[in-house]
């Protein structure tokens, strides 16, 4: 793959729906503190990913190519960092992207329906096999390197849901029907804290990637310049859909802002079922419409390295890629893992808080912590340069981060704990 193929992978892997949300955790840190924290989170995790790229250049210019972020782990911090926690931690974390991007498919398609036919029936969990069936057909796309032309469209997507989203909030902060605006922070002193502290984890997740060496592996070697062009055109794309929702979900709706923005686009007593749409109803479809088509290129992408692990399991690397005994396990590994992630995501609608906990937990780490580490590693610059001490600070504070977040969003499952309830029609 060329460089714009590598800007359209990681698009697709950071530019996703959960972007939605930055309004909600501008709620919890305000004016200030949530642009500052957008501008860090861009900042660091760009960064952080030319760090991991030029580490990948370097041991492939000495003639060992790391393919998997865990393999790198292992060749440069030691086995036991790649197998027992690189490994497992990014494992985790795109299993997590997986079942949390199937449950919000299934979410957009219920808010379809319910547009289109208010009152409606269905239940949640009949949209959300819906989109796994779906998903188990997406699967089957041979490699990364083969969703190159699904992730041009998906960046194409991105764009459309982040504009349509910017729009609806501009159309109801401005109309009659748009609530008082109030920017001050509710709650008492220890809510607040651990708001701030799941509000920084949100915008961090937000940011996340993890899949960076998976990525620059679909780069035909030489792959020197080609991942940075790419980190280019992927945070272009970054800065004007996360900043331009950001601000103007938080703009028009303040600290009532939900926690993903187009839920404050339908009003109403009583239940989801009996909530209209406060904007234009086709404006509202095709968000929608689009967050969902989107959402099939970002579940997609996070499968790929379940699938590695499948196919190094049961595939015979002596026969060739369209073998039957190579398409036939692959077949069957894809679409359990599929039946996997759409059967929790069906059973558990609450995975939103165990997703935080995933993200804080992983996302963090993965993306901000470990990428300085390996540079320091791998280079060992000098403990006078600045350069040492910026990515040691960068690896403490983003570590320090990750426990207070993980913290936060363990106490947010036991508040929710008493809600919880299996098939719930959220």
């Amino acid at each position: 793959g060329s460089w714009l193929h590598c800007g359209y992978h990681l698009t697709t892997s950071i530019v996703a729906p959960p972007l939605l949300s930055l309004p909600f955790a501008f709620a919890s840190l305000g004016w200030s503190g949530g642009i500052i924290c957008l501008v860090v989170g861009a900042a660091v995790s760009f960064y952080s990913y030319n760090l991991i790229s030029r580490v990948l250049e370097h041991h492939a210019q000495l003639g060992r190519r790391q393919l998997r972020f865990r393999d790198m782990a292992m060749d440069i911090l030691g086995p036991g960092w790649g197998r027992y926690y690189v490994g497992p931690i990014q494992l985790s974390v795109c299993l997590g992207a997986v079942v949390a991007c199937t449950l919000l498919a299934g979410q957009s398609m219920k808010a379809m329906h319910l547009i289109a036919n208010p009152g409606g029936t269905i239940e949640l969990y009949v949209f959300v096999v819906i989109f796994g069936v779906f998903m188990m057909i997406l699967a089957q796309l041979p490699s990364f390197h083969s969703l190159r032309h699904l992730n041009l469209v998906s960046l194409l997507l991105c764009l459309a849901f982040s504009f349509c989203t910017v729009a609806g909030c501009i159309y109801l902060g401005t109309s009659d029907r748009a609530a008082p605006k109030d920017y001050s922070f509710s709650g008492d002193g220890q809510d607040r804290l651990f708001g701030v502290f799941n509000a920084i984890a949100i915008i961090a997740t937000t940011y996340g990637n993890g899949i960076i060496p998976e990525i620059q592996a679909t780069a035909a070697p030489p792959v020197t310049g080609k991942m940075f062009k790419g980190l280019c055109l992927c945070y272009t794309v970054v800065i004007t859909t996360f900043f331009s929702v950001a601000i103007s979900g938080y703009w028009a709706f303040g600290n009532q802002a939900q926690g993903t923005i187009l839920s404050n686009f339908m009003i109403g007593a009583g239940g989801n079922n009996n909530k209209q749409a406060a904007i234009p109803k086709w404006l509202l479809l095709v968000t929608h419409l689009f967050t969902l088509l989107q959402l099939s290129a970002v579940t997609v992408v996070y499968l790929q390295p379940t699938n590695e692990v499948l196919e190094r399991l049961f595939s015979d690397p002596r026969k060739e890629q369209y073998a039957a005994r190579n398409v036939a396990p692959r077949l069957v590994s894809r679409t359990a893992a599929v039946a996997v992630a759409t059967a929790v995501a069906a059973m558990l609608p609450f995975f939103g808080d165990l997703n935080a906990l995933i993200g804080a937990f992983g996302f963090m780490p993965l993306d901000f912590a470990i990428p300085a580490l390996l540079y320091n590693a791998t280079f060992k610059p000098s403990k006078t340069r600045p350069l040492f001490w910026v990515n040691a600070a960068i690896a403490v504070a983003f570590s320090a981060l990750a426990v207070m977040a993980s913290v936060a969003a363990v106490r947010q499952i036991a508040l929710d704990a008493n809600t919880y309830k299996l098939f719930a029609n959220v």
